[in-house]
């Protein structure tokens, strides 16, 4: 018996290859840095990307953020959108940016759902019996079929008029309602007002100047075909908790209606991951953000003591000017759109030149969705300088120390120091 070999001719198969293209990304203080990235790269790999090259930490608040510089509109890029695809809707003379910074509240939500969405602002299709956990919050929100209902008043921009007109608005999974008639919510008196499928959320930078808005909590809907400023649909809050509970609201569910969304991640290991369980998902995302990391401040030399040299104590003034969370001279308002940049949530934190008193610092820190500021007053004790926030109360050889005391202890503070707001070089 003979075994006669047969010539099989298979196919050729042409190999994929992905397209690259080269992308700017911008810092805080408007360095950048060049890319050359393939197409199908996502707002969470390109963070990663720039984590690595600048040997930076990972504690999962890098964000990338889109900048419209025309509209004085920016949003956040969520880790799962492709950055070229992002790139493809800008107008070819259109000067946008991307920026690369902190944001400490992109995650928050998963560790404190009700800090997000007061309770006068969130009703519930189905009945409950007691006091909602935030477990429940949250399920409720990452579910599809139980997400429930955003509504309050918001100033609406009438289109293409300078106006602006007071409104009760509903968000429900199908879109955003206006009612005609008061606060009633009947089918009759709903108005639809946008979708979410082809528009993105954006947060207005500069409402009042650029768009004659009532206050400076704006936001709006930008189509990702917008042929200009007036396909904007603008919207205004009259405080920031509401603006932040509109747009948590809005982004939770583009993302959960999204085919390409990613249900959770887990960033526990040494690469990230799509959680494909629901009960994982909920089970991970209840303790996401908890599992924060500790950022000691690095000193750089030996600290004073109260029995230390004029000289030591001299040495021990200045070495805070090293320190990641130390802005020179850098203004109030310049301070406040850093923190806020950065994320309102409690415990982000800068220090400051005071520019009232040369010889003085500022402690500038964000709680309850508001931003507070602390004088840091030096003190002479025997000869010795020091510094305190509490009249001379508690003193601390130098900032160094008096930051990571407030690291650890609330003190006078209205909560610990979390999160410093620093200024990153690409």
């Amino acid at each position: 018996m003979s075994l006669s070999a047969r010539r099989v001719t298979l196919p050729a198969i042409t190999p994929i290859v992905l397209q690259k293209r080269v992308i700017k990304v911008h810092s805080e203080d408007e360095t950048s840095r060049a890319l050359e990235v393939p197409s199908d790269i996502t707002a969470r790999d390109v963070c990663q990307l720039l984590i690595l090259k600048n040997h930076y930490i990972d504690d999962h608040s890098w964000t990338l953020f889109e900048h419209l510089l025309l509209t004085g509109l920016e949003r956040i890029i969520e880790d799962h959108e492709l950055v070229v695809e992002v790139l493809s809707n800008w107008g070819v003379e259109e000067e946008n940016k991307l920026y690369f910074r902190k944001n400490y509240a992109k995650y928050e939500f998963f560790k404190n759902p009700m800090y997000f969405f007061p309770e006068h602002m969130v009703s519930f299709a189905t009945e409950t019996n007691g006091e909602i956990s935030p477990t429940q919050i949250l399920q409720m929100f990452l579910s599809s079929s139980t997400y429930p209902e955003i509504h309050g008043f918001l100033h609406a921009k009438e289109q293409g008029k300078k106006s602006w007109k007071k409104i009760y608005f509903f968000l429900r999974r199908s879109g955003l309602y206006f009612s005609t008639k008061g606060t009633s919510k009947e089918p009759r008196h709903l108005q639809f007002f946008s979708e979410f499928g082809n528009s993105d959320i954006y947060v207005s930078l500069a409402g009042k100047k650029k768009h004659g808005a009532p206050s400076n909590y704006g936001f709006c809907f930008k189509p990702n075909k917008a042929r200009g400023p007036r396909d904007l649909r603008m919207l205004c809050a009259e405080e920031e908790q509401s603006r932040m509970c509109w747009v948590t609201a809005i982004r939770l569910l583009k993302r959960s209606i999204s085919e390409n969304s990613l249900v959770a991640m887990d960033f526990s290991g040494q690469t990230s991951r799509v959680i494909e369980n629901p009960t994982e998902a909920l089970s991970v995302a209840v303790e996401e953000g908890l599992a924060w990391r500790k950022k000691g401040c690095l000193r750089l030399g030996t600290h004073g003591s109260p029995t230390a040299s004029s000289h030591g104590s001299a040495t021990n003034m200045a070495i805070h000017r090293s320190q990641p969370w130390f802005h020179h001279r850098i203004s109030r308002d310049e301070a406040q759109r850093l923190i806020m940049q950065q994320g309102l949530v409690d415990g982000v934190f800068l220090v400051r030149d005071s520019q009232s008193n040369p010889k003085t610092f500022v402690l500038s820190m964000s709680h309850a969705q508001k931003i507070k500021h602390f004088q840091i007053i030096p003190v002479e004790d025997d000869g010795e300088m020091f510094h305190t926030l509490d009249d001379g109360h508690t003193r601390f050889t130098d900032l160094i120390q008096l930051v990571e005391f407030y690291q650890l202890n609330k003190g006078v503070l209205p909560c610990k120091l979390k999160h410093y707001c620093a200024r990153i070089t690409l």
